[in-house]
């Protein structure tokens, strides 16, 4: 939550006349509920940012399922919040099935105390560099219009109000609970193929059968 207000704070910094924030937004699909810090409405595109104030040693791949938070001998896992990220657009995109064309833009933030250590085509940044960055997307791809109409179906859509948050994080424990499972029967947890063992630069890794459609990998 310190983390979010911080970000809150630093996007309250933007010109409201080409940015349109909305803070803590909340999302249902189907029994599925998606929660997402913070979505930026702009010219430039549709930014969607996850909020991690986590400090320490950052480490990590762009493609792996968890990365490490390393604070001296300390280590702790957390899921790849480039994953998380993507599935917060997934349910921004089904509740803007109307806007086909629409830019997504995905940023990680982490606490200024963190140091990254990822090799990533995807934006992640410590939050003094979060407006940089957020500003470094001049090509514009949105009406006023379409803003306008984005703007107010994703504020429809908010389900903040009701929001459980409890019971989304028991939903959070089930669905990565039932993904474990998947992964151990050798089933791929985002689209129930078979796993299959390959061999790659660095070393086997399991890979989902229906490969290009499904990208999903998994360490030996």
């Amino acid at each position: 939550m310190i983390g979010e207000k911080t970000v809150s704070t630093i996007l309250g910094l933007l010109d409201k006349s080409d940015y349109k924030v909305i803070h803590n937004v909340v999302l249902q699909r189907g029994e599925v509920t998606t929660q997402i810090d913070h979505v930026i409405i702009s010219s430039f595109g549709i930014f969607v940012i996850e909020t991690k104030n986590y400090k320490g040693w950052i480490v990590g791949y762009e493609k792996s399922e968890y990365w490490t938070q390393v604070i001296y001998k300390y280590k702790s896992k957390f899921y790849n919040p480039i994953f998380q990220n993507a599935g917060h657009i997934r349910a921004l995109k089904i509740c803007l099935k109307e806007y086909s064309n629409l830019e997504y833009i995905s940023i990680i933030v982490f606490s200024t105390n963190a140091k990254i250590k990822i090799d990533t085509s995807v934006d992640v940044v410590n939050m003094h560099r979060l407006l940089r960055t957020i500003k470094k997307y001049s090509t514009v791809n949105l009406s006023e219009e379409v803003k306008k109409n984005v703007f107010e179906k994703i504020n429809a859509s908010n389900l903040v109000d009701s929001f459980k948050k409890k019971e989304h994080i028991n939903s959070i424990k089930q669905r990565i609970n039932d993904r474990e499972k998947a992964i151990q029967e050798k089933k791929c947890p985002r689209c129930g193929n078979n796993l299959v063992e390959r061999k790659g630069e660095f070393g086997r890794f399991f890979g989902c059968r229906s490969y290009p459609k499904c990208k999903f990998t998994k360490k030996y």
